[in-house]
């Protein structure tokens, strides 16, 4: 997946866009929600995947895009490293996300996920 470089002058849109990209993944989705609930100490990889279902070489690959376009950090803490949310307003956009689709899809999963229906895409 590209993600343009955006500098500093790209409206606010394209910047948008860019960050929706860098959240269309389920791997990705799923570890913001991970790391949202570990609040301040964070998560190792092996606390997601533990948490997630996802081995660690597909959270690591899904962690280095969400490092790359901010929404994750990362610090070392002895021997371990731990990755963090980078802004709280992530998980509100998560909870807003899942609130705008049990709205609109009128029914949730049974884990408490909201179940749509497939739509095709346009190129297809």
């Amino acid at each position: 997946m590209d993600f343009e470089p955006l500098g500093p002058d790209a409206p606010l849109y394209a910047i948008k866009a860019n960050l929706f990209k860098a959240l269309a993944h389920p791997v990705r989705i799923r570890v913001l929600e991970v790391l949202v609930d570990a609040g301040a100490d964070g998560a190792t990889i092996d606390d997601l995947a533990e948490q997630s279902s996802f081995d660690a070489t597909a959270l690591a690959q899904q962690l280095s895009v969400l490092r790359r376009h901010g929404a994750v950090t990362a610090r070392r803490s002895g021997d371990e490293v731990r990755y963090d949310v980078a802004h709280p307003r992530i998980g509100e956009l998560l909870a807003v996300a899942k609130a705008f689709l049990h709205d609109t899809t009128g029914r949730a999963h049974p884990a408490g996920r909201p179940q749509l229906r497939a739509v095709p895409h346009p190129d297809h």
